[in-house]
Order: structure tokens, then sequence, then C-alpha cells
């Protein structure tokens, strides 16, 4: 039993195993949280290598990781989508519009269903899925800088150069 305790308590929340690493990214149809009357799908972003941010006005980690996310899309290296979880749009909105909206668009998923069809653990978590729509990474907690350099540009770079 103290061995497994052990294991347990040496895992890293960041590295937990994702079962869709690999495999296509599931299908949505949500509301875009600036445009409700607009939808989006993973279907609308095939042939681009995109993040999907999984990230709520309520979540103290996401605030944490918002200005790396901001910086990230001012390089302008990759399609950033936000999911918006189990959060009042009008408190998401504001967020935005205060901390800045590094979201080329952000969808609204307040009943958590999106989420529990990513096997969304908590918020923030960040997915980054090819340009054939299949999930490459998961990253459970947030991004850091160090995430970003190490683990992020290189992918979407070596994601990019695949046809």
């Amino acid at each position: 039993m103290a061995v497994f305790l052990w294991v347990g308590l040496s895992l890293k929340p960041s590295e937990i195993p994702s079962p869709f690493i690999n495999k296509p990214a599931p299908s949505f149809s949500a509301a875009k949280l600036e445009v409700p009357e607009e939808k989006l799908s993973p279907a609308d972003l095939i042939g681009q290598v995109w993040l999907l941010n999984v990230w709520a006005s309520w979540c103290v980690s996401c605030r944490g990781e918002h200005p790396i996310l901001n910086n990230l899309a001012d390089k302008n290296v990759v399609t950033i989508i936000g999911l918006n979880y189990k959060d009042d749009p009008a408190n998401a909105k504001q967020w935005l519009d205060t901390l800045g909206n590094p979201y080329s668009a952000s969808i609204t998923d307040q009943e958590g269903r999106i989420g529990i069809d990513y096997g969304v653990y908590g918020v923030p978590e960040t997915f980054v899925i090819d340009k054939k729509g299949i999930i490459r990474h998961k990253q459970t907690g947030p991004v850091t800088e160090q995430d970003v350099q190490n683990i992020l540009l290189p992918l979407i770079a070596k994601l990019q150069a695949e046809s």
C-alpha cells in the first residue's frame, strides 16, 4: 500500500496521460462567447494546427497562465481557441476585456459537456491539435513560459511542417 501511495504522490498533475493523445479531437458545435449566434467546431479548424485552452473567469490558475497565452498569441504562430468552461458568459467577457484576449475565438461550455468529452480534469488545460484534427499533446494545469519554449513551440513547428 505504501508503494502505491509513494508512486501516486510522485506523479505530476501536468503529466497525467490522456487516452485522447493521437486520436481525433472530439467533435462539438459550440456558440462563440463574443457572438453567441455563431458556432465553431473542430471541423472548422481542419488544415491548421491549433490549441484548445480550457479556462474560466473563476479559475485562479487561469489568471496566472493568461499573460503567457497573451504572449503566445502575440507571436502569431498558432491559432488559440478558448473553451470557456462552466462559466458565466458575462464574467468571461469582462475577464477577457480586462486581461486581454489571446483567443482567435472562445466558445462556451456552461454545462461542461465538451470538457467531459475531452477528458478535462479541471481548468486550465491545453490541447495541441494537428492539421488533421488529431490531439497531439495535453497539458493539465497552467502553461508556463518554459512549457511554451520547451514543449509547445517545438511541437507546433513540427506539426506545421507536416503535410
